[in-house]
């Protein structure tokens, strides 16, 4: 007994060796700064260089570049999904380490181009617009999301405005938003729309075309437009960040007071914040474009270097009302919220 007794603790001793040696081995790894030099990384921020939701997108993207040390080239597609989707392949062309992109072009035209990435050892990851397909397939691969889920946010926002505005059943709302846009883009808009159907209320919609979706002051004399021809409308929502940006611009144009009218958009912006503050902006979805930004090169970051698998990450958890504005505000105005 004593011999069996006296073997035991001998190989506990040693596992216990074994075990502390792996601790200490572990331990020994420090942290490292800027530990994803020498990765290549083609990163989209969206829209026009400098606009409203792509510069807080390219402000993330750029805080992550210091932070974390990869080179990273930037493309600007003025929210345009062909431009982009060229842009695409020409960063796929370049064989950079990593791509993170939206999925506005959808499944159909990007997914070849994701299979392409990946073959040649290109991790993709998508910010904003989802691409569900492609994520399912290479995801254990580094393929990630972060941004909100679109159909949800859409159809809480419209819910919330619904409730906030006491909507009844027949009173008539302005949708203004890309439903045509391929993919998880247009569902956004599809939720908004199908919230409002389900409480009854008479929906007016608005396709935002090539124009206003570039410059968000294209579309004032649209929004004039189609306010004078449905004086009774009690809801607008403005699905897209530049255009909620403009919602005191189009709302003076269209000679409407503070309140008038229940405002609801996506996205924080410094114009967004003072359309808040005057009244004119009642209800914002904060999508958080920083993260949207920053997570993607730190996911792609994590995969290159260390295998991790893609990251699934939903941003968009918050309304800002006037309530909470001024908390929020000094963080638009420097384009971080």
């Amino acid at each position: 007994m004593k011999q069996k007794f006296t073997r035991f603790a001998a190989l506990t001793a040693a596992t216990v060796g074994l075990s502390l040696a792996a601790v200490s081995g572990a331990s020994a790894n420090e942290p490292t700064a800027k530990w994803c030099s020498g990765v290549k990384i083609a990163a989209f921020p969206g829209g026009p260089q400098g606009g409203v939701f792509a510069n807080n997108v390219y402000n993330g993207f750029r805080q992550a570049e210091a932070d974390l040390g990869p080179e990273v080239t930037y493309y600007f597609s003025d929210w345009d999904p062909n431009k982009m989707l060229q842009q695409i392949q020409q960063a796929v062309a370049t064989k950079v380490d990593g791509i993170a992109t939206y999925g506005f072009a959808g499944e159909p035209a990007t997914g070849p181009i994701v299979e392409q990435a990946f073959a040649q050892g290109t991790i993709f990851t998508t910010l904003n617009t989802s691409l569900p397909e492609s994520q399912k397939k290479f995801s254990a691969n580094g393929f990630g999301y972060v941004g909100a889920p679109n159909y949800a946010a859409g159809f809480a926002l419209a819910s919330e405005a619904a409730k906030r505005s006491n909507l009844q059943a027949g009173d008539s709302v302005f949708v203004w938003g890309l439903k045509g846009q391929g993919g998880d883009r247009g569902q956004r808009t599809v939720g908004v729309i199908e919230a409002f159907e389900k409480a009854g209320a008479k929906v007016i919609y608005q396709e935002i075309d090539s124009a206003t979706n570039a410059d968000p002051n294209a579309g004032t004399a649209t929004f004039v437009g189609v306010m004078g021809a449905n004086p009774g409308v009690k809801i607008v929502v403005t699905d897209h960040g530049g255009l909620t940006s403009n919602v005191g611009v189009y709302a003076k144009a269209a000679s409407l007071t503070p309140g008038q009218v229940y405002f609801a958009g996506f996205d924080m912006s410094p114009n967004t914040a003072q359309a808040v503050k005057e009244g004119f902006q009642n209800l914002v979805i904060d999508q958080q474009p920083f993260l949207q930004g920053y997570i993607p090169i730190l996911n792609i970051c994590l995969t290159k270097k260390f295998g991790f698998s893609g990251l699934d990450i939903n941003t968009a958890g918050a309304f800002v009302d006037s309530t909470n504005v001024d908390a929020v505000a000094p963080l638009a105005a420097v384009e971080i919220r």
